[in-house]
This record gives structure tokens, C-alpha cells and sequence, in this order.
């Protein structure tokens, strides 16, 4: 099934997020109104949502960029329709939101707790990076 994606509305907040819970990509420090809403802000970044022929919110990617490196976030799609094709298409919008702005490389980081999801990404010509990823809480998380 052909989802048809577009960027986010406001209105679609409160779905997109239950999409993230429902996938489990929300962990305990993330606040996933707080990301949507930040997105949604920003010049350089956005959430893509892929609506079904009945126009429910099926597929999600937040993209992003800092004017080198692209990065798909909440990589989403309806668990009850696995197989779909969904993330796939979800994955296609987001690069190509990143190369019509000139972007040329797209990275993405798995949770070690979702590594069930690699083979996906490989499939769809991701490689593994081996880099050290280090991070630093600039506020105070929960």
C-alpha cells in the first residue's frame, strides 16, 4: 500500500506520538510532544507523516540536519501492519527531504535495547558505523 506523506500538522501531534509509543521508540528521557514540537520549529528539521487512503497516520520519520549530516529520527510504522512496506516508504521520504536540501550523507542511531531492527536498515543499504557516540545532558532529565 502507497502511503501518501507529507510534512506534519500541528493537529497530528497527539497521533504521531502514540505511533512512537506504540513502536517503543520513546525512552524514559525523551519527551515525544516536546521533540514533535521542536521539529516543527526548526528550519532545519521536520516530522513526515504517511497517511493511508483513509488518511490515518500509518508511518512516521522526524528528519533533520546541521548543514552536513543528515539524521532520521522516530522511524515509525503501524506495528499492526508490519511488512507493509511502510517504514520503508517513511525512510525514502526522509532522504529524500535531505537531499532536496543539498544534504548528501543520512546516519541514524539504534537503542541497543532495538537492535531487531538492523537487518531493516541494512536492507535499505545502511551500514554500520563503528564510532564512539558521546553525549552530555546539557538540562537535568527525569
Amino acid at each position: 500500500m502507497q502511503l501518501t506523506i507529507g510534512s506534519a500538522e500541528p493537529r497530528d501531534e497527539q497521533a504521531v506520538c502514540a505511533l512512537w509509543r506504540a513502536c517503543d521508540l520513546v525512552a524514559n528521557y525523551n519527551d515525544p510532544k516536546a521533540d514533535f514540537e521542536f521539529a516543527k520549529a526548526g528550519e532545519c528539521s521536520d516530522v513526515l507523516v504517511g497517511r493511508n487512503s483513509e488518511g490515518s497516520i500509518c508511518g512516521s520519520v522526524m528528519v533533520g540536519h546541521d548543514g552536513h549530516r543528515g539524521w532520521l529520527y522516530y522511524v515509525a510504522s503501524d506495528p499492526t501492519r508490519r511488512g507493509a512496506g511502510f517504514g520503508r516508504q517513511m525512510v525514502a521520504a526522509g532522504e529524500d527531504w535531505l537531499r532536496q536540501r543539498g544534504v548528501v550523507k543520512v546516519q541514524l542511531l539504534v537503542r541497543e535495547t532495538n537492535t531487531k531492527v538492523i537487518s531493516f536498515y541494512e536492507h535499505l543499504g545502511f551500514e554500520v558505523a563503528p564510532r564512539t557516540v558521546m553525549a552530555k545532558w546539557l538540562i537535568e532529565t527525569p
